[in-house]
């Protein structure tokens, strides 16, 4: 049966137009409503995810119509709007950009586009931008237009007004550099900070951000205060289910490393593992925590650079890893992890210290990203997809089991390693792409 739901793709001519902050402020605006808000991130990212998820109460999913495929995308939506009144999805970069682009998403599904556009530097061109948006495209629709970073109600009532009649006008944010004076706070506070701040892989981690629920109240405030929160108009969400695995990982234990060092976890991929009927352990390395037991390892993505003295000091951790390896036990590192599982670890600054030594090999962060992609990887246990994005250069000290492609013929084909049972690389795997291959990944 279709189900309806009010839905957004919440869209902008470029990165950089604040897309995720008008998201976080509408999820978390709309929940404080009561209101069932779902909201998903299109393409491979993990930061902005972890914002959206404080700022609606619920997991953000990905939905990549190349990663994860055409129906996982429609799985995803359909159970959404079983459960929710709202369904936000975050759009990435500009919204033609790409392949597939967040305008293919909207076009194969039907949402309607809300168009954030940056008006800080402009006024009545914004009109044209917005109509530029509008027409590019017949099978995309723009709904609607959002105002960031304005600095008053009069130059919001420029952009507004050279707005053409057949667009909706959603209000504003004001501009992110100054705080949130709104007598609005709920703390009694007379203002906030309304920005949210980023390092080099994008936004700074939500975990790592002690205000940040005061950040998005802010961003809550300034919205209310500046639009109606009405309804975008509901949208038929044909029937599709979420693919299962057939590969049992039943009695099987997994440990899996999650901190400030280990954060860059698709909650897909936990769904797959424990749909597979394993049995799923989190430790924090840098809290301490010894390697719980277990059959199999994953150690995932995340900032090991920016905590290299403490995951050094480990040795107890390190001596673990490296016993469980020998033995021939599964162990999967991303990106971050392949890092860790390295001999040595240099930060950008220089400061190098020894990590876990599962793979021979060094690596250093650099000043300027060195790697992005999609990436299709075709593994023994099966063709798997994901992505590449990181700022670290690798020299290790093997052969390659394989290297991942990249489908839009990009430079990013990043090798794989594999020594007994461990498998590394810089490839974040995106498990729906494959659910067997994922598990086949932690069977011994």
């Amino acid at each position: 049966m279709t189900r309806h739901c009010s839905a957004w793709l919440v869209s902008a001519p470029a990165s950089g137009q604040g897309k995720t902050s008008v998201t976080a402020a509408l999820a978390r605006a709309h929940a404080r409503l009561g209101r069932r808000v779902r909201v998903f991130k299109t393409g491979p990212d993990f930061l902005d995810p972890m914002i959206l998820a404080r700022a609606s109460g619920s997991p953000v999913y990905q939905l990549d119509a190349w990663m994860g495929g055409e129906h996982d995308v429609r799985a995803q939506l359909y159970q959404a709007a079983g459960e929710a009144d709202l369904i936000l999805v975050e759009g990435v970069m500009g919204l033609f950009d790409g392949a597939p682009s967040s305008a293919d998403l909207a076009a194969r599904f039907g949402l309607p586009v809300l168009a954030v556009i940056d008006g800080s530097a402009m006024a009545q061109t914004f009109g044209a931008l917005a109509h530029g948006l509008a027409t590019y495209r017949s099978d995309v629709t723009v709904q609607g237009v959002f105002a960031n970073r304005v600095g008053s109600d009069y130059h919001a009532k420029l952009l507004r007004e050279s707005l053409p009649p057949s667009l909706a006008w959603h209000g504003t944010l004001p501009r992110d550099t100054t705080p949130c004076r709104s007598a609005l706070a709920r703390d009694g506070s007379s203002e906030r900070p309304i920005s949210l701040p980023e390092r080099h892989l994008g936004l700074v981690s939500a975990d790592e951000l002690e205000d940040l629920d005061a950040r998005l109240e802010a961003l809550a405030d300034a919205l209310e205060a500046r639009s109606t929160l009405s309804l975008p108009p509901p949208v038929p969400f044909a029937p599709a289910t979420i693919a299962a695995p057939t590969v049992s990982l039943a009695g099987l234990r997994i440990a899996i490393a999650r901190d400030a060092a280990f954060a860059f976890l698709y909650p897909a991929n936990i769904d797959v593992l424990r749909a597979a009927g394993a049995s799923l352990t989190f430790f924090s390395p840098l809290a301490g925590d010894a390697l719980p037991p277990c059959d199999a390892v994953w150690l995932p993505g995340g900032y090991p650079e920016l905590h290299l003295d403490t995951l050094a000091a480990r040795v107890d951790l390190r001596n673990a890893l490296r016993a469980h390896v020998d033995a021939g036990r599964p162990l999967l590192a991303e990106c971050g992890g392949l890092l860790y599982a390295l001999d040595q670890l240099a930060d950008r600054d220089g400061h190098a210290a020894p990590m876990a030594g599962l793979l021979r090999g060094t690596a250093m962060v650099q000043p300027r990203m060195t790697a992005l992609g999609m990436q299709a990887v075709a593994l023994p246990e099966g063709d798997l997809r994901g992505h590449s994005f990181h700022y670290a250069r690798a020299s290790i000290d093997a052969e390659p089991l394989t290297h991942a492609t990249n489908p839009n013929g990009g430079p990013t084909t990043e090798a794989v390693y594999r020594r007994a049972r461990m498998t590394a690389s810089f490839v974040h795997l995106y498990f729906p792409s494959h659910p067997d291959a994922a598990a086949r990944l932690f069977l011994p």
